[in-house]
């Protein structure tokens, strides 16, 4: 099922600092830059950092024609500003379907951590009610959807077979949560659920061959090999 084409090539690319990373895909300016990144992929806005970020995504997105909101998953640090950005922009919201629930709930989950539970108060937006679910077989702005359960249970990445372009979420980080700097390595298990599934989720994206991989923490990394070889060596 194609649920957009992409469309952001044709008028306005994002602007304010946004950098172009591949063929109409910028990631947005963020604060500190990439420790929490927000994508402009075709005419699809992925992911929205914190609460925080809405004025700064709207400020660089001003003028693109966005058709749709797209979460890689539910996790507030990507879905914070979704409620803002949709009600801005009116914009339909999208996710995976075991998400759901998480992205429309104004509230941490009931067993929740209490660090998580801290991070909530923190950086949490309102939910929002998600007008459809994508899932394995969807494409949307020319980009397939593959589910990658782990990290969350509806986690999904965005792959572009023509020029071996991933955007995965957080099935892998790109940087260390520690210091920040580039650093490949696995999310911490804190907030995975299931880091066995989330491993087998990293090595079914590894044997796609990418060559540019946009994490939702960190800088993108066109390197494809060395993607491949740390997923060969990870263990949960």
């Amino acid at each position: 099922m194609s649920v957009s084409q992409p469309r952001a090539q044709d008028g306005a690319a994002p602007g304010s600092g946004a950098e172009r990373v591949a063929d109409g895909v910028w990631l947005l300016r963020g604060r500190p830059r990439y420790a929490i990144n927000v994508y402009v992929m075709g005419d699809v806005l992925v992911d929205a950092a914190t609460r925080h970020a809405a004025k700064r995504i709207l400020e660089q997105t001003r003028g693109v024609p966005l058709s749709a909101h797209l979460l890689t998953h539910g996790h507030l640090d990507h879905t914070g500003a979704s409620h803002e950005l949709c009600q801005t922009l009116n914009l339909p919201l999208l996710c995976g379907e075991a998400d759901r629930a998480m992205v429309e709930s104004d509230d941490p989950p009931p067993d929740a951590p209490r660090l998580l539970r801290m991070e909530h108060r923190l950086w949490a937006g309102p939910g929002h009610p998600v007008s459809r679910t994508l899932g394995e077989g969807d494409e949307i702005a020319g980009f397939a959807v593959l589910e990658v359960p782990g990290h969350s249970p509806g986690h999904l990445a965005f792959w572009r077979e023509r020029d071996r372009v991933l955007i995965l979420g957080d099935v892998l980080f790109g940087l260390s949560p520690a210091t920040g700097r580039p650093d490949l390595r696995l999310p911490p298990n804190l907030f995975t659920p299931d880091p066995e599934q989330n491993l087998r989720s990293a090595r079914r994206l590894a044997e796609l061959g990418p060559e540019l991989i946009c994490f939702g923490h960190g800088p993108p990394l066109r390197d494809g090999a060395a993607f491949r070889e740390f997923v060969a060596r990870a263990r949960a």
